[in-house]
C-alpha cells in the first residue's frame, strides 16, 4: 500500500507535469488525435482539468469525462494549463490539511475512500499525459506516476476478481492482484497500456480479460 505522504504528494506533481507538458503545445500538437477513440489532445487534457477542478470543488464525479473534457476544449493549451494550476493550488491546501482518519475515509465517490481516489487520479493524469505524448510523437515517462499506475490497476483487478497474480514488472514495484500468485513480469508500461486497453493483452501473453474496463 503507498503512503499517504508518498500518494499526496505524487499526485500533486503529477499535475504540475502535466500542465507542463499542455502549456508548450502548438496547434497541430493540441488538435492530435490520441488512441482515446474520438479525442484529440486537447479532449484528454480537458478530462484531466476539469476533474481536478470538480475535485477542488469538492464534487468528484459529478461530470463524466465528455462533459470533463467539453468545458476545457476551447481552451488554448496555455489557458488549460493556467486552470489546472490553479486546481492543483486548490488541492495541495486540502491534501496538506488531511490526516490519516480522513483519508481512509469516504471521498464522496461511492466505494472508494479519499485515498484511494487520490491514487485514481494520479493515475488518471499519468495515463493521459501518456496518451498526448504518443499522439505528438514524444517518448513515454516513466517514475513514480507507472508506480502509481500498477499500484491502482492492482486494486482494479482485484475488485474485477481477475488473478491471483503478483505483478513484478520492470519499472515499478511489486503489486499483488487478490493477494498474490504467479508473477507477472515485463515492461510495466506496457502491462499499464494492456490493463487500460490501450494495447492488445497478446503483446504481453495475457489474455483479453486483464482489461480493467
Amino acid at each position: 500500500m503507498l503512503s499517504r505522504t508518498h500518494v499526496s504528494a505524487g499526485c500533486l506533481a503529477e499535475y504540475e507535469a502535466f500542465a507542463a507538458l499542455i502549456e508548450g503545445l502548438n496547434d497541430k500538437e493540441w488538435n492530435a488525435s490520441t488512441r482515446c477513440v474520438g479525442w484529440q489532445a486537447r479532449d484528454a487534457a480537458g478530462h484531466v482539468v476539469g476533474l481536478a477542478e470538480d475535485t477542488a470543488a469538492g464534487v468528484p464525479g459529478s461530470r463524466n469525462a465528455e462533459e470533463e473534457a467539453a468545458s476545457v476544449r476551447h481552451e488554448s493549451p496555455a489557458g488549460a494549463a493556467a486552470r489546472l494550476r490553479t486546481a492543483t493550488a486548490t488541492l495541495r491546501a486540502l491534501v496538506d490539511a488531511i490526516d490519516d482518519d480522513a483519508w481512509n475515509g469516504p471521498s464522496g465517490v461511492p466505494d472508494l475512500s479519499l485515498g484511494e481516489g487520490v491514487l485514481t487520479l494520479w493515475y488518471d493524469t499519468f495515463v493521459h499525459a501518456d496518451d498526448i505524448r504518443a499522439a505528438i510523437g514524444r517518448t513515454s515517462e516513466r517514475g513514480p506516476g507507472l508506480d502509481a499506475t500498477i499500484a491502482y490497476l492492482a486494486r482494479q483487478l482485484t475488485a474485477k476478481s481477475w488473478g491471483p497474480a503478483t505483478l513484478a514488472l520492470d519499472g515499478a514495484g511489486r503489486h499483488d492482484v487478490r493477494g498474490g500468485g504467479p508473477e507477472i513480469t515485463g515492461d510495466a508500461l506496457q502491462f499499464a497500456l494492456v490493463a487500460t486497453g490501450r494495447a492488445d493483452a497478446s503483446t504481453i501473453g495475457l489474455d483479453p480479460d486483464v482489461n480493467i474496463y
